[in-house]
């Protein structure tokens, strides 16, 4: 169902990002700005930094597939992560001995774990409508239509029982060696449902954006071999969470009438991800702290900066919605 042809270059946020774009037609990457001054969660810097990340996705429609390891364009990427790294170190900080992956995991499983006034599963499940779902779906497609892609470049930086665990999970994700199951597929089935559009990619130009940030976490965190506890911990933080909103979700898909296949998405979740909840913190985290115990923080910080990044954006979905206008930049979908 998901057509998988590159899509367009996104529209341009700001002076950052459109040289970035100008970067992928051919221009100088030297001429790209510094992101100094640029906000580390604002438009312009997200939408570069995803812009750039996409080029190891499905990359660009007209944008060579070599531009993918261009020296310059590496350049640009680490100015802009370094930015967005220092803005997530300062806002998630970690004490070494104090703040423990155990301890962060505990934490997330006490449900709900934030106010439910802050939670959109809970606002969608009580009182969202269909529009609602379908500015949700929309902007969640930028990560559900490459579901579990990021997570898989942890695997060959892990080792013994991390390594396998993971593995196991991710074969559940990629369908369980079924093209029909895959995770991304059934998302676009839900998209369907919704009467949205499939295509990868389509949502970039409305997203805000906090949804752009979130997908760059895990990018981010996925290319970077000295960030995979953090990867690890994002992923904890992702499959622990997952299982009560999505059962909130499916119950959202229900009383709206969304369709068979916007409910089934969420059902899936509640289920598979009930079990993987206990594969990753037993064997991924707890395989990979006990080969490597230096790297707790590390988790903890993947997992915080998860939350983070989360909060961020349901506060920017909220909000408007409760004014009753739409969330998405632009023409809703």
């Amino acid at each position: 169902m998901i057509r998988r042809l590159s899509p367009p270059l996104p529209e341009a946020r700001g002076p950052l990002s459109a040289a970035v774009i100008a970067a992928l037609r051919g221009a100088d990457a030297a001429g790209v700005p510094t992101p100094a001054r640029c906000a580390p969660y604002g438009d312009d810097l997200q939408l570069a930094l995803y812009v750039l990340y996409e080029l190891h996705y499905q990359g660009f429609d007209g944008v060579p597939d070599d531009l993918e390891w261009d020296s310059g364009l590496l350049g640009v990427r680490a100015a802009l992560e370094g930015r967005f790294l220092a803005a997530l170190r300062t806002d998630v900080p970690v004490v070494e001995g104090t703040d423990t992956a155990a301890r962060a995991l505990d934490e997330l499983q006490v449900e709900p774990a934030a106010d439910p006034g802050d939670s959109v599963s809970h606002f969608l499940q009580a009182e969202g409508g269909l529009q609602h779902l379908r500015e949700y779906a929309a902007v969640r497609s930028l990560y559900h239509l490459k579901e579990a892609d990021p997570h898989a470049w942890v695997i060959p930086r892990l080792r013994g029982r991390a390594k396998a665990a993971m593995v196991a999970v991710e074969y559940d994700e990629f369908g369980a060696g079924r093209a029909d199951e895959i995770h991304a597929e059934l998302f676009a089935a839900l998209m369907a449902d919704l009467g949205l559009d499939t295509t990868y990619g389509r949502y970039v130009d409305v997203a805000p954006a906090e949804a752009l940030a979130t997908v760059n976490l895990m990018s981010l965190l996925g290319l970077h071999r000295s960030l995979r506890a953090a990867l690890v911990g994002h992923f904890a933080a992702v499959e622990v969470t997952s299982s009560p909103a999505s059962r909130r979700l499916a119950e959202a898909m229900r009383r709206t009438g969304a369709g068979p296949a916007a409910v089934r998405f969420y059902t899936e979740h509640v289920e598979a991800d009930a079990v993987h909840e206990q594969v990753v913190r037993h064997d991924v985290v707890g395989g990979l702290l006990e080969s490597e115990p230096h790297l707790d923080a590390d988790v903890v910080f993947g997992i915080r900066a998860t939350g983070c990044l989360e909060d961020r954006l349901a506060a920017r979905l909220l909000t408007p919605w409760r004014e009753g206008t739409t969330a998405l930049r632009g023409t809703a979908p």
